[in-house]
């Protein structure tokens, strides 16, 4: 793939809609182009997280290991972008992210990431509504369970 495209596939990613040509393209030379086989682990749980990844094309599941085995939190498909909480916080990873059909990605190296970051305001905002996006739907899907619980005799506290 040439670096314009890789650029144009960066442009189409809500995080990266709004950031100068020049800095994507910078983006784009300066992070690798990864390929993962269905069934295989773009990253798993509890590994350092070094870098935050692009799905340019395939879908991915997001595992949490809950004690009794993976349970599925979410899927996620072409200009998903995974592995940045890790990176942000500084923290092992908090899921295995696992190929469900052959993936192609673009891995973004925690420098690179900051670096943009630190370079382009517009897109720490962008991140702060994905972020406060996922948390909402988080709240209510946790909401959602513990009524559940609830209706079935279960203390969810």
């Amino acid at each position: 793939m040439q670096l314009n495209d890789e650029v144009e596939l960066l442009r189409k990613v809500a995080l990266f809609s709004n950031i100068e040509p020049a800095k994507l393209k910078l983006l784009a030379f300066t992070s690798e182009r990864m390929n993962f086989d269905a069934g295989q682990s773009l990253m798993r749980q509890g590994d350092l997280g070094n870098a935050a990844y692009l799905i340019l094309s395939g879908e991915a599941d997001i595992l949490v290991d809950a004690g009794g085995g993976p349970v599925r939190v979410a899927s996620v498909g072409r200009n998903g972008f995974v592995g940045e909480m890790a990176v942000l916080r500084d923290q092992p990873r908090t899921a295995t992210v696992t190929a469900v059909t052959d993936v192609s990605t673009l891995k973004i190296t925690k420098e690179s990431f900051f670096q943009l970051i630190e370079d382009s305001p517009k897109i720490a905002i962008e991140l702060m509504r994905i972020l406060a996006q996922r948390l909402e739907t988080t709240t209510i899907d946790l909401t959602g369970a513990r009524a559940r619980l609830r209706a079935a005799g279960i203390d969810a506290n």
